[in-house]
């Protein structure tokens, strides 16, 4: 869930009012339920056919973590970032954002749904667009 970080200090503040009304748009309610949606945790049958579609292709699960890791090396350092370029940008559209390392042509990733405090639906779209643009190189 995302958090709102208000400045109480002196100088320009917005109204109350202000804040009230932007915190009560439509808008916001919708995204916020939107953002949500994805997050739920996996129901037994749900975890075992995706967990065995992803490990498959390469994903394993975290020990001591409801999380999914993978370990992608690209031929040099601009195919590693322009991999992760590619998923920053989906991440961004799907509001949620993998862990990753980078090392020269090495890319980690871990896959978790720190909302739900899991595994959730959004780790498995977000994991097979990985495998879907991995495939595509």
């Amino acid at each position: 869930m995302s958090r709102l970080i208000f400045s109480l200090g002196t100088g320009n503040s917005w109204p109350l009012s202000r804040v009230t009304a932007l915190l009560t748009r439509t808008d916001f309610a919708s995204a916020a339920a939107s953002m949500s949606s994805g997050s739920h945790w996996l129901s037994s049958s749900e975890r075992e056919q995706h967990l065995s579609e992803l490990q498959a292709s390469g994903w394993a699960q975290v020990e001591g973590r409801d999380a999914i890791f993978k370990e992608l090396h690209f031929k040099t350092f601009n195919q590693a970032f322009g991999f992760m370029s590619r998923v920053a940008l989906q991440a961004e559209k799907m509001n949620h954002h993998p862990e990753w390392f980078n090392v020269y042509n090495k890319v980690q990733i871990t896959l978790t749904t720190h909302d739900c405090g899991g595994l959730s639906k959004r780790d498995v779209r977000m994991a097979k667009f990985i495998d879907k643009i991995t495939l595509s190189n």
